[in-house]
């Protein structure tokens, strides 16, 4: 690293103070946590975003985002050059970026992690990162913080997409790297031609007209429900009503955890809406559930993700039995595999279902990624603990005493929490299960953040 190079570095990094006594992990979700404890980290996550794409001559994206949590909070993540998660090699890097207690150290780390990745800081390449962020007031001032991180390394570039979800700056970015326009319009007219592709592939004669048509989603009054409404006019075949659009408090009382957590109605849905389809982003659009009304009551029929996967499942399966029957010479179905891939933490119903239909079933960790995990550590893809000490004979005593009993625990990608899950032949018992399991967790860790 030259001297303008670390001139530049000291100058600009020390109008970033990082919080006092504060520790940040990369999460699944990158960086969380409440937006007023943040704008160093963003900051040097701008440093970060500028030297990945120098390492990989590549665009990079960084989103603003706390997705499903309250509006107070905030978080940036970064995009790879392919549109997914930053690699995991680099997440102990932004770690420690995030950690570094004085200038002076920031710059050090920096200095280290550049010779260690042999990153041409005086190439010819200029590295670009694309910026964007949701509908939260604290997204303002952390995306220009995230701006002059960028800024902070020389010959790097800083491009604000705008107010976006977060799929579509992950797409952006994709679209970017493979020499597509990258812009909304685009990223709209894939999704629509798209669309209309797939309903004329319906047989004609066989597509129902009526309430089927009719789709209305609870947009959890943040950003997904303002591009929705531009997109909507572009979907021929699909009447999309948006509520929560943006009038009311992000995630209160609606969105797709709200929605999947509590099963009830989100705020505006109601007994005029039974029998219709409907849906629950979150606050940035990356997560979506289905849900039904029920009669006479504010409780809903959930199709979350497990449901919704069996159904891909299922109609995947049909088109490939239907093309091994066609005796079409060209497509050789009979040597494509369908799996599905599922987390243990998926529900054991679904699992069930799905292997009854014959396809196989594979397992895989949560998207857990870096996380402070002295506390509770997993084995045999996060469905054993194998610390503290004792603690996994005791969950499974409690689950002896449930019929069709499961119960697992694990750190939160997304909170400071330990998350448990259960499952049981009724609510009533699941609730029960859980209950238990979240004791246990407080006696053997000495807390209550289960």
């Amino acid at each position: 690293m030259n001297d303008k190079q670390r001139s530049i570095l000291l100058d600009i990094s020390s109008r970033f103070s990082p919080p006092q006594g504060v520790k940040l992990s990369y999460g699944t979700s990158g960086f969380r946590a409440d937006a007023s404890l943040l704008e160093s980290t963003v900051y040097r996550v701008g440093l970060l975003a500028a030297l990945r794409s120098l390492k990989t001559r590549a665009v990079i994206g960084l989103m603003i985002t706390a997705s499903h949590n309250k509006i107070s909070d905030n978080g940036i993540k970064v995009a790879d050059p392919s549109g997914g998660m930053l690699t995991q090699d680099w997440e102990p890097f932004a770690e420690a970026l995030a950690n570094a207690p004085d200038i002076y150290t920031l710059v050090e780390i920096l200095d280290d992690f550049v010779k260690k990745e042999k990153i041409a800081l005086d190439g010819e390449w200029a590295a670009e990162v694309f910026l964007g962020r949701d509908t939260r007031p604290s997204g303002v001032s952390l995306l220009e913080a995230a701006k002059q991180g960028v800024a902070s390394i020389v010959k790097a570039n800083a491009k604000d997409m705008g107010v976006l979800t977060t799929p579509q700056l992950h797409w952006m970015v994709r679209a970017r790297n493979k020499g597509l326009e990258a812009s909304e319009h685009n990223y709209f007219d894939q999704l629509s031609s798209s669309f209309r592709c797939l309903l004329e592939l319906i047989p004609q004669g066989s597509r129902i007209v009526g309430t089927n048509d009719k789709l209305i989603v609870d947009g959890a009054d943040g950003i997904g429900g303002e591009k929705l409404e531009s997109l909507k006019g572009l979907l021929n075949g699909l009447c999309v009503e948006v509520r929560n659009s943006g009038n009311g408090v992000l995630n209160e009382g609606v969105g797709a955890d709200y929605v999947q957590k509590e099963k009830v109605v989100p705020r505006g849905f109601g007994p005029a809406d039974v029998g219709i389809r409907c849906a629950s982003f979150d606050g940035d659009a990356d997560r979506l559930v289905y849900f039904l009304v029920q009669p006479n009551s504010n409780k809903i029929e959930l199709v979350d993700g497990d449901k919704i996967m069996a159904l891909f499942a299922l109609f995947l399966e049909e088109q490939l039995s239907i093309l091994n029957k066609s005796g079409d010479v060209t497509v050789r179905p009979n040597q494509t595999r369908l799996k599905i891939v599922q987390t243990a933490y998926a529900n054991g119903a679904s699992t069930s279902y799905l292997k009854q239909l014959g396809l196989e079933v594979v397992f895989t960790p949560t998207g857990v990624k870096v996380l402070d995990r002295a506390a509770v550590v997993t084995a045999n893809a996060e469905t054993v603990v194998v610390k503290p000490s004792g603690i996994q004979e005791a969950i499974n005593a409690e689950i002896a005493k449930y019929h069709k009993g499961r119960c697992f625990i694990r750190p939160s990608g997304t909170e400071d929490v330990v998350r448990v899950y259960a499952e049981a032949s009724t609510q009533e018992a699941a609730d029960g299960l859980a209950y238990s399991v979240a004791k246990l967790a407080d006696q053997f860790l000495g807390s209550t953040n289960s």
